[in-house]
């Protein structure tokens, strides 16, 4: 195993020098995969309808194709669900990654082309590990197995053609070359399972013994896991089961609201924990620095970016800057167009740039995931951060939380309601719920301004929730699963209100 290991690190180090290459000369590879973008689309029924066959430059993309959002692209969807092709790509689209987003109930099917898996979610994943190997010559990573927090898929024939929609992270285990089953765990058959509650169970008993040097997953769920295999093994600590665990890839929601928990279940100075940001519609950024939690823009993914800061975004034509034109600090929406056919779609998600050479993000949060009920503007960026300073303050751990605008009425202005499930809770809700206010206002102004004297926002009222709620909830929906999140912020109570006639009256809070 030594062998293996010294030689799978060397190779992924070697793939590190493409990373520089990208990172000296982004907008040239940035302008290399335009081209190539557009000359694929030009035969298909979208590209006709845009006349891609005469856009030779990013302004004439600019001024002829409009910005989309997912409903714009269903028609084409539910049409390629049925077997029809060449729609919006020019090669075979049989798989559609199932993804729930965080805003509707609706499942959103997004396509994934051979190009998209091949250029795009598996170079991303070698170059995760070869980024984390630059950065720990010493890794022993590949002496063990890694385990994945995996998805389900289903199966639809549609003349005599099988179409197969699932998690992103189920299609990759299930187009995963042969010799993958020998480095990861579980097994395929209990990777896809569907039923999460038995999912879990099966993952943990298949997996405590093995050498499990690293898991994949998103932080909620990969909690889940670990905690069943401390109650079945009856070790106090997961480096008890797994002795040669060094790293946790993670990604999907934020990590700050879960950082403490998973120091306490791996209290060991040797782990390290790497983000990536990696969507249904493509792999966009990894955790690149040891001492930074920004992450690097990969940009040789066949993807094209393009980005609207905020105050356009509402507008019939919202302006757009390519990567030469954004500026540090400032919050931008993705627009993304890639090789799996999605042209200028707005994923939802918000970034900031930390670094322009060579070119880092942040995510900051949903373009429709946030609190705007009386102009504060609040969003996951803020709550994330105001949330982690609360839990230090008041020596709290949170499971999950939600929040949403209480509205004015006769008698009383606008506030904000948080639904917090805690693993450790605070001594005092009251004090916790201060100390989430001070540090909202110290993030955002205008949250600060519209708190002053309580004269548009009264102080926010915290409600403690009994231990599973967001987990009988997801469950209750049937949004049990690695795509599903609890979401953060939402600018109408339907979540919130959801959640508290499920606890009926037994939360408490700060009234």
């Amino acid at each position: 195993m030594a062998i293996i290991n010294s030689v799978l690190a060397w190779l992924m180090k070697k793939r590190f020098h493409q990373i520089e290459l990208f990172m000296k000369y982004p907008h040239e590879v940035q302008q290399e995969w335009f081209k190539k973008l557009i000359s694929a689309g030009r035969g298909t029924e979208w590209g006709r309808l845009y006349g891609y066959d005469t856009i030779d430059t990013v302004d004439q993309y600019r001024e002829r194709v409009p910005v989309s959002d997912y409903e714009v692209f269903k028609p084409y969807i539910n049409r390629l669900r049925k077997g029809e092709q060449n729609l919006l790509w020019n090669t075979e689209i049989k798989w559609f990654a199932k993804s729930s987003g965080t805003t509707s109930d609706k499942s959103k099917f997004i396509p994934v082309s051979s190009e998209a898996l091949e250029e795009c979610h598996y170079k991303g994943g070698k170059d995760m590990l070869s980024i984390y190997c630059n950065n720990n010559a010493d890794t022993r990573m590949f002496s063990g197995r890694g385990l994945a927090m995996g998805g389900s898929r289903n199966i639809t024939e549609i003349n005599n053609e099988n179409y197969y929609d699932g998690d992103l992270s189920a299609i990759i285990v299930q187009n995963l070359p042969y010799w993958a089953e020998f480095i990861r765990v579980p097994k395929r058959s209990v990777a896809l399972m569907d039923e999460w509650e038995s999912k879990i169970e099966k993952m943990a008993v298949t997996t405590i013994n093995h050498n499990v040097t690293n898991i994949l997953g998103v932080p909620s769920w990969t909690l889940v896991l670990l905690r069943r295999i401390l109650e079945i093994t009856g070790r106090q600590s997961i480096p008890e089961v797994w002795p040669n665990l060094e790293v946790f890839f993670h990604g999907g929601i934020s990590f700050l609201p879960y950082r403490k928990q998973f120091a306490d279940l791996i209290p060991s100075s040797s782990m390290n924990y790497m983000e990536t940001y990696n969507a249904s519609e493509g792999f966009f950024g990894i955790q690149d620095r040891l001492d930074g939690d920004d992450l690097l823009l990969m940009l040789d993914y066949g993807i094209f970016y393009e980005f609207i800061p905020l105050e356009e975004l509402d507008k019939d034509y919202p302006k757009t800057l390519t990567l030469s034109q954004v500026v540090t600090g400032e919050n931008y929406a993705l627009l993304i167009s890639t090789n799996a056919g999605l042209w200028r779609y707005l994923i939802g998600d918000t970034v900031r740039f930390t670094s322009i050479n060579p070119y880092r993000i942040k995510i900051t949060g949903r373009t429709k995931n946030f609190i705007n009920a009386v102009g504060e503007e609040v969003i996951i960026d803020n709550a994330e951060k105001a949330i982690e300073t609360a839990c230090k303050k008041c020596n709290a751990v949170i499971t999950d939380y939600t929040a949403a605008p209480v509205y004015f009425s006769e008698k009383e202005n606008a506030a904000h309601e948080w639904l917090i499930e805690f693993e450790k809770p605070p001594e005092n809700i009251e004090y916790f719920a201060e100390t989430l206010d001070n540090a909202l206002k110290s993030l955002n102004s205008d949250y600060e301004a519209k708190r002053y004297h309580n004269l548009v926002l009264r102080p926010p009222l915290v409600r403690q929730l009994p231990a599973n709620t967001f987990f009988n909830w997801l469950k209750h929906k049937n949004r049990l699963g690695g795509q599903h999140k609890v979401p953060r912020l939402s600018n109408n109570r339907k979540y919130v209100e959801e959640i508290l006639a499920m606890t009926g009256p037994t939360y408490h809070g700060n009234d």
